[in-house]
Parts: structure tokens; sequence; C-alpha cells
């Protein structure tokens, strides 16, 4: 079936815009017809009871499906990577879990973030990332924040219950720190909230991991292979989806 989310109550549910069209004129369903509607982090089996104007009116069946989301809540912070990169990330992230995206401006970053058309970007990010939660069939649609400074983000650190950065060095390194370890050392704690944060190209600068692990921030190491930028967060969700789920 079908999934799609509204933002006001199931009890109240009514459908617009481009999903109402998708309904209508794409898929061409009709009156009778069922569908997943997600309202308030609720999957519900909906019933197409009426099309009105641009609208579209359905009615609970009060099946509610289970929620395919992740134990805990992760939010992947990333310098702003080159290209479509960051577009990537936001996709496969949403499929593999991610609670939200928090671009940051890294000292590595090579492309800075436009403030004249950063609005419609950040726009068009959040649509992918609600089309793959609609694919991937999620419940949550990842939150895409607008990129922040270093500064910012080292604040961010203690509203966190365990914080992680992929440390380039550390992957070098003989003696690695595991990251399976400090998965089961959060699990151990119920930590429900999770930050792990990513460079750009070139990696996390020494002064920017040396900041974060002041701030309260551990290294994780994902193994001895250099990721790039945009694969080093898939990995990460996908060892923590290993850990949790």
């Amino acid at each position: 079936m079908q999934r799609y989310f509204i933002e006001t109550s199931i009890e109240k549910a009514r459908i617009s815009g481009e999903d109402a069209h998708h309904i209508e004129r794409v898929m061409r369903m009709k009156e009778g017809d069922k569908i997943v509607v997600v309202a308030q982090d609720n999957a519900h089996i909906c019933t197409i009871v009426a099309f009105e104007g641009d609208g579209v009116v359905i009615q609970p069946t009060g099946e509610i499906i289970p929620s395919p989301e992740l134990p805990v809540q992760v939010t992947v912070a990333c310098g702003l990577p080159k290209g479509d990169k960051l577009e990537l990330i936001t996709q496969k992230a949403t499929e593999l879990g991610m609670f939200a995206l928090l671009p940051f401006e890294a000292e590595r970053s090579i492309v800075k973030w436009d403030k004249k058309k950063g609005v419609k970007k950040q726009e068009r990010l959040q649509k992918i990332a609600k089309e793959a939660a609609e694919q991937s069939h999620r419940t949550h649609i990842p939150e895409i924040y607008e990129p922040i400074s270093f500064k910012q983000l080292v604040n961010q650190v203690s509203n966190f219950d365990a914080v992680f950065i992929a440390d380039e060095e550390d992957a070098k390194s003989i003696k690695r720190t595991r990251f399976a370890e400090k998965l089961k050392n959060a699990y151990d704690k119920k930590s429900n909230s999770i930050l792990i944060i990513f460079g750009p190209e070139g990696g996390i600068a020494r002064k920017e991991a040396d900041a974060l692990l002041q701030a309260g921030a551990q290294t994780m190491s994902l193994g001895p292979r250099i990721l790039r930028a945009e694969t080093a967060p898939l990995y990460a969700l996908s060892a923590i989806s290993y850990e949790f789920e």
C-alpha cells in the first residue's frame, strides 16, 4: 500500500497538495481503496472515502502498523561535502533509520552554503527525506536542519546521550577503538539519543576533533579502510542497526 504523511491527527485526516495529486492523478486510486497514512508517528491503514476539490478525504480502519523505527534516535552531523553528496546522504541515511541531519561548516569543507539559495536547497533535501521515508515505510521523516557553524556543533554535544566522531586518525591506528564496543556501552547505558559526526572530504581537522573530545564526544573507528564522506554515515547507521536491532 502507498504511504503518505500528514501533519494533523488521524481523526482530522485529509490529504492535500502533491500527495493528493499523486493519489488521484498518478496512482489513479478510487473511493474504497486502502492506503497507509502516517500521523503523529503512527502508521494507520485508511480507506479513501471521497475526493473533494484538491484534497482526499480518508477514514482510518483502526488498524495500526508496527513502527519500523530504530530504538535510538540517531542524528547525523556531517561537514558540508561537495556536489550532490548531501542529497545522497539524506536519501540513504533516511532509509537506514536516521532521525535528523545536521550539516555543519567544517574547516575542510570546500563548498560554502549559499544563504540566498539555501532555503530552496534545504526544502529539496527535506523533500528527498520525505520521499525516502515513504519508500522505506518509516513513521518519522528526518528533519534536515540548516547548516550550522562548527562552534554551534560543539555546543550541541551536551544535548545527546552519546556522541561519536568518525576520526580518520583512529582508523589508521594499530589499536583502533572498536565502534561495536562503544555502541554496546551506549546500549547498556540506555542511551536514547546519539549524535554521530563526520567530516567532509579530507575528514575532521585535528583542532576540531580536540574541541569535540573536550566537549564530551568519543572517537569511533569504522574499520581500517578510509571511507568517503558519503559512505561513512551509511556504514555507521548500518552498524547501529546491527547492534540495536
